[in-house]
């Protein structure tokens, strides 16, 4: 039975002991020696396989090929064997490894890059899969078998999505990624199967050392959007090898009275209540978390779906000439950070980088509604973006909050939950158009909810240009063995690119 932690901030002469602390708590569950059930270690199996598939796609997209240049110039740290990095195969060639946090950071924005991978939104929004590099790493460098590395992602999801069903970051405009450093932390816990007290300190300093504001979100959006997620995996890492040399963390670091609640969340008289799962009772938590079948922000996907729809419904729709206006009404959160409520000019520029356009609603639903699909580059290509027809389209969509979509956005009931919203087209004949989505076409409650050929298809699309046949067959045998993998099979669990597609002396110098 899932236990609900009331979690508030203490003056410093107030007694809490740390017994009581949620980063306690945290550790609690990472330690609970609770095997994965049968349908939590499936979901597993889907979403390696889904990062496998995203990061194929970005192998030599330059924030990875940074990265990746970053991580090979450290070499395999004392104490273990290393990790491999996308792309190289680093089971069979040790000048490919590099150190876990290296390879969680390197592994991390490949996955992140293309923002194509799942997704999970409550108070806050996240992508679990980002838990996945750092923990895959360690297990690589250790030698933990399939089994171990099945418990560790359970916790890993289980722990940021239970902080993301409780505390909102975003409305404070702190990044998302705060939740990672707790939960990837968590994670290697139970993987190195470590004491409460040694990840308790991991979890406090995993999230004292990711707290960053939201700019990374806002206005011309950077490539640090990719590397965000990753920096948290590659702290997290740390945050443990530190643990364990006996080194403490900020105490108490969420309910301190100078705390991250108390000075950059909700403030002193805060309070949460966050569900944790009980001694003993399964983390099943990976299993409320959805995919995307397009490259694009989470909030995007019904509407690309939507988009399609009608593009085969309402051909007329493709030029802006019979178009007056196009309102999307929608959430609260949809409407202020990726529609016209953001007030951001770039949203609206056809010149924006990539990382703007994927929170851009109204550019996205321009280009889904002219091509009635979505494509990971081509709908993005700077030609694509500044075609005439798509710019005047796009100019005539706008956002506005609905009440009740933001309530549904923000529900706690599964069956009513819902990410998209109601369009209204007004036609320059005077005719309407109303048609609306509540949840995406690949969402479990949507039309065609992604099961493991989905997943293995997706794989298949991004993987083909990059990977040679063979290797996509050996990974997708391996990966579906997942439990029962050994040490050495667990090293092996990396895709490893065509001959000739990666020119490791095409990596950008910097410091190191």
């Amino acid at each position: 039975m899932t236990v609900k932690h009331h979690v508030r901030v203490y003056k410093s002469e107030e007694e809490l002991p740390r017994e009581q602390q949620l980063a306690w708590k945290i550790a609690e569950v990472a330690v609970d020696p609770v095997e994965a059930e049968a349908d939590v270690v499936d979901m597993i199996i889907n979403r390696i396989i889904d990062n496998a598939s995203v990061a194929a796609a970005s192998l030599n997209r330059g924030p990875i090929v940074s990265a990746r240049a970053q991580a090979l110039s450290h070499p395999v740290s004392n104490g273990g064997a290393g990790a491999s990095i996308f792309g190289l195969d680093g089971a069979n060639d040790e000048a490919v490894r590099t150190s876990p946090e290296w390879a969680a950071w390197a592994n991390g924005v490949a996955v992140r890059e293309l923002d194509y991978h799942d997704t999970f939104l409550a108070a806050e929004y996240s992508h679990p899969g980002d838990n996945i590099p750092p923990i895959l790493a360690v297990a690589q460098h250790v030698g933990k078998d399939g089994r171990a590395l099945v418990r560790a992602i359970a916790t890993g999801y289980e722990i940021q999505m239970d902080l993301v069903r409780a505390i909102c970051l975003h409305k404070h405009k702190i990044d998302h990624v705060a939740h990672i450093g707790p939960s990837a932390a968590a994670g290697i816990g139970t993987l190195l199967g470590l004491d409460t007290e040694t990840i308790y300190q991991a979890v406090g300093q995993g999230l004292h050392t990711t707290t960053a504001t939201r700019q990374s979100r806002k206005g011309e959006i950077s490539t640090w959007k990719a590397h965000a997620p990753a920096f948290a995996g590659k702290m997290a890492v740390e945050a443990v090898d530190r643990a364990m040399r006996g080194q403490t963390s900020p105490s108490p670091i969420y309910e301190g009275e100078d705390g991250v609640i108390a000075w950059m969340l909700d403030g002193p008289n805060a309070s949460y209540e966050v569900p944790l799962p009980a001694a003993g009772e399964a983390k099943r938590a990976i299993l409320d978390s959805y995919t995307k079948e397009h490259s694009a922000e989470y909030q995007a996907q019904a509407w690309i779906d939507l988009a399609r729809k009608l593009h085969g419904e309402h051909p007329e729709l493709i030029d802006p000439a019979n178009v007056a206006s196009i309102v999307l009404h929608t959430s609260h959160h949809t409407h202020y950070v990726i529609g016209s409520g953001a007030n951001d000019p770039q949203k609206y520029d056809p010149k924006a980088s990539r990382e703007t356009l994927d929170h851009s609603i109204p550019y996205i639903f321009a280009v889904a509604l002219q091509d009635g699909g979505w494509h990971h580059v081509g709908s993005y290509a700077p030609e694509r973006a500044g075609r005439a027809d798509t710019v005047e389209l796009w100019n005539k969509i706008t956002t506005a909050e609905d009440a009740e979509w933001t309530r549904r956005y923000h529900s706690e009931d599964p069956e009513e939950k819902a990410f998209g919203g109601r369009v209204e087209i007004e036609l320059t004949d005077g005719t309407k158009i109303v048609d609306e989505i509540a949840v995406a076409d690949a969402h479990p409650l949507g039309a065609r909810p992604f099961a493991r050929a989905d997943y293995i298809r997706k794989f298949r699309i991004l993987a083909e240009p990059v990977l040679e046949a063979a290797e996509i067959e050996r990974f997708l045998e391996l990966v579906q063995r997942l439990p029962e993998l050994t040490v050495d099979e667990v090293r092996e669990l990396n895709i490893v690119a065509a001959p000739g597609l990666i020119d490791l002396a095409a990596g950008p110098k910097g410091l190191f």
